[in-house]
């Protein structure tokens, strides 16, 4: 629906779970939501075609039939509103599926499909050949220029991120192993440094990328921590680099690798919550086709200013190595032994530093594996884990796909502090 993307469905579905019914069945998210969409779509004229590959029942009979075309495998496919046992129960009706509602019946008698298929080989090349007659859509109109390679290896960027998240690298070696010709126009180059804003093309395509940049920081105990923090200033620049792209209909390409933003009273007192919802303000606004890639760390408010899942990009990826979570795993288990062990003390048991310790791994532990890309896409929070060095592909993919959407609202940002 986001991007006026053609469907087709290969169904073989026997309708709700029903030891699960309460979960999946009745809410704005779940079953029901499917048929709903088929009609929706339908009606922006988004083609739909299903093939029918094995028994539809019930919910799973709706979906295809919505469709704007059926095709259904002979001796494979069938579809109904209740199967043969259950029509024995409601009815008293003796049938067996085949002559309830197999392909030759719903084709020939009932006319609710439109094809019949000897078999799924011959189904596929059908759908192939209905497709390819499809007329041309106005597309959004995306600037696009001859592609051209980087000047560096994508695969060099295996050895660029560091395996412990807690080392420095430069976020500039990742971009130029992803853009054309290696090549950006940078936006305030010397101004809010923790936050790369540059102009580039990625396989041709114009793209703004917004990516965060570590930096050193110094904690008040003295000790000197890496991370990707946006400050004021970082925050103040992506705004208008953000506001920039919408007015130019440039799409947007977020590169994330943040742990947040600055803490502590002179960043308060800098205004870093007002600088901070400009940013996203800015991102929640924006109009553009937005694409996000978590290269590293997604924490905290960071991963909303920077397009996480909440902030609907159009496409969302992860490297393998990403972490998500709303604070880094060091802090997060520190907060949580620290509620655990007034728990403890509040129930009067004495905890020795041994049982502290065991704590302490058992909480990092699970707190680690619960901010995996791994557990994130399992839960639909990204739509892939990525090879990295891919990463010009599946950005190219992206926005080809989301330039077949021509509708571009006008852009407003309503009420944003100066």
């Amino acid at each position: 629906m986001e991007n006026n993307l053609p469907i087709i469905y290969l169904v073989d579905s026997a309708g709700v779970f029903l030891p699960l019914q309460e979960d999946i069945f009745p809410d704005k998210e779940h079953f029901g939501r499917i048929f709903r969409n088929n009609a929706k779509m339908s009606s922006m004229g988004i083609p739909q075609i299903a093939a029918i590959m094995g028994p539809c029942v019930a919910g799973g009979a709706y979906l295809p039939i919505m469709s704007d075309e059926a095709l259904i495998v002979e001796g494979e496919g069938s579809v109904f509103l209740a199967g043969s046992h259950l029509v024995k129960a409601a009815i008293g009706e003796d049938i067996d599926n085949e002559s309830l509602g197999g392909a030759k019946v719903q084709s020939n008698i009932s006319g609710v499909t439109d094809y019949i298929m000897k078999n799924d080989e011959e189904c596929l090349k059908q759908i192939r050949s209905i497709v390819e007659k499809n007329g041309d859509r106005k597309k959004a109109g995306f600037n696009r220029s001859e592609s051209k390679p980087p000047l560096f290896p994508p695969q060099e960027i295996y050895g660029i991120l560091p395996e412990d998240q807690t080392k420095q690298y430069d976020m500039y070696d990742v971009i130029a192993r992803i853009v054309d010709e290696s090549s950006i126009d940078e936006y305030k180059a010397g101004f809010g440094k923790t936050i790369i804003t540059a102009y580039a093309r990625i396989d041709g395509w114009s793209v703004g990328i917004v990516a965060n940049q570590r930096s050193v920081v110094k904690t008040q105990s003295g000790e000197m921590q890496v991370g990707g923090v946006i400050y004021s200033d970082s925050a103040d620049k992506a705004t208008r680099f953000i506001m920039n792209c919408n007015q130019k209909k440039i799409p947007l390409l977020f590169l994330q690798d943040v742990t947040g933003f600055m803490v502590g009273s002179r960043a308060e007192h800098g205004g870093i919550i007002k600088d901070g919802a400009k940013m996203v303000n800015a991102v929640a606004n924006s109009v553009v086709p937005k694409i996000t890639i978590i290269v590293g760390n997604s924490f905290g408010a960071g991963n909303y200013a920077m397009c996480g899942k909440a902030y609907d990009p159009r496409f969302i990826f992860a490297y393998p190595n990403a972490k998500i979570s709303v604070m880094g795993g060091t802090q997060a288990s520190n907060v949580l032994l620290s509620i655990k062990l007034k728990q403890e003390e509040k129930s009067g048991v004495k905890l020795t530093d041994d049982i502290k310790k065991k704590l302490l791994k058992d909480v990092t532990e699970s707190y680690e594996n619960t901010s995996s890309a791994y557990y994130a896409a399992a839960r639909l929070w990204v739509d892939e884990i990525i090879d990295p060095a891919l990463t010009r592909e599946y950005i190219s993919m992206a926005i080809e796909v989301a330039n077949h959407n021509s509708e571009i609202p006008k852009f407003n940002t309503g009420v944003i502090q100066t």
